[in-house]
């Protein structure tokens, strides 16, 4: 599994609509697409300018799979939706390792 991990800055009156924006938009069209495995938004009540996206996907392959065309698309109706009131200041890819616990 590849974590998909996005911290953005958004005023904190708009923290709640940019939240609900994003489901219906970005995490709508995410679905859509094999590999896609689900999206957390988490919120740290001592910085509320700041907004964690954690997106889960199967594969860094099905990640890549979305077409840089369809982003765009989304990007520019999300933005048309929102405004440019949002700004990641930092982007990062985890892999996910799980291993067998050792016998005892």
């Amino acid at each position: 599994m590849v974590i998909e991990w996005l911290k953005l800055r958004v005023s904190p009156e708009l923290r709640e609509k940019f939240i609900q924006k994003d489901a219906e938009i970005w995490t709508s069209m995410l679905a859509a697409y094999p590999g896609f495995l689900g999206k957390e938004v988490w919120i740290d009540p001592e910085r509320p300018t700041e907004v964690i996206l954690i997106i889960r996907w199967a594969s860094r392959d099905a990640w890549e799979s979305v077409p840089a065309e369809r982003l765009k698309q989304v990007e520019q109706q999300f933005t048309q939706e929102f405004g440019e009131q949002q700004q990641i200041i930092e982007a990062a890819e985890y892999q996910v390792r799980k291993f067998p616990l050792a016998s005892s």
